[in-house]
This record gives structure tokens, sequence and C-alpha cells, in this order.
């Protein structure tokens, strides 16, 4: 059991806990493997969405959650958070910051208190699928209860070209 369902166990948010097999072939990047998650569960790519870290120039982190079809924008993520720039963090950051593995990376149950954003597109769901916090896992969540249990700003991350 992960510290992602383990953290909604403790605040009784209802989820439902996906298993899927991981694509040998899907390069290891955040959309590859994202989008090879979603073909595996036979889910619209719109509806699973990965979590990215990012490195503010203020020197905090920030969690983007966003779906897996579509491409972070930084500086919307930086607009959002209200500091200049935004870059993403390097793996063994993003790793020791969350306690999960790159691909794993979820958006509930990290090591240190993370702020989370959360891509507008997610509104266009009643649920939401996210990391498990274990590569092959996956949760389904109430997007209502994601942006209430994380605390998450709802706001544009991607571009409109996406």
């Amino acid at each position: 059991m992960t510290p992602a369902i383990k953290t909604l166990q403790a605040l009784a948010i209802d989820h439902r806990i996906l298993h899927y097999e991981i694509d040998p072939t899907a390069a290891d990047d955040e959309h590859n493997l994202g989008m090879a998650a979603a073909r595996a569960m036979g889910l619209d790519s719109a509806q699973v969405f990965k979590t990215l870290i990012a490195e503010l120039d203020a020197g905090q982190l920030a969690c983007a959650v966003l779906p897996v079809d579509r491409t972070l924008r930084l500086k919307s993520l930086a607009r959002a958070a209200a500091v200049k720039s935004a870059k993403l963090a390097g793996r063994s950051v993003a790793e020791r910051a969350t306690g999960y593995v790159t691909g794993g990376i979820s958006p509930f149950g990290h090591r240190q208190s993370i702020p989370i954003y959360l891509a507008r597109q997610a509104l266009d769901f009643d649920v939401i699928y996210v990391s498990a916090g274990k590569r092959g896992f996956e949760l389904a969540v109430a997007t209502g209860d994601m942006i209430s249990c994380c605390a998450a700003e709802v706001c544009d991350l991607v571009s409109q070209s996406d």
C-alpha cells in the first residue's frame, strides 16, 4: 500500500485502485508513460492526469496535475504560483520530495508539503485518474475530492493548442 492510498483512506476519501500492465516499449518520460497507462486501462487520455514536480524561482516546489495528453506550460504554473518562473524539477529532486519514483508520482501523500495546482480540464469530469504512487497503479478519485483534500488550486496549466 502506497502513501497515496493510505492518505485517501485516512481522510475517508472514496477512491478506486486500478492496476495495469506497464508497456515496456513506452519511453521513460511523463507524456509517453501517461499515454501508455491510459491505453492499458482503456481510459480516455483526457481523463487520466499526470503529476509533475516543478521548481519555482523562489526556491519552493510546486506540483502540477494535468491530463497526460497535454503539455505543462511552465509560464502558466509560475503565474498561478505568483512567481516569475518555474522549471521542471530534476528526477532526483522530484523523487526525494515526494517519496515516489518518476512515472509513479501521485498528487497524494508526498514526503514534503507541496502546493498542488490542478489543470482546469479536471472540471470536465466527475472522476479523474491519477497515479496511486507506484508505476502500474492508478487511483480513480472524484474531482471535487481531489480539489478539497489536496487544497488544489484549479488553474490554466496547458497551452490552448494542446
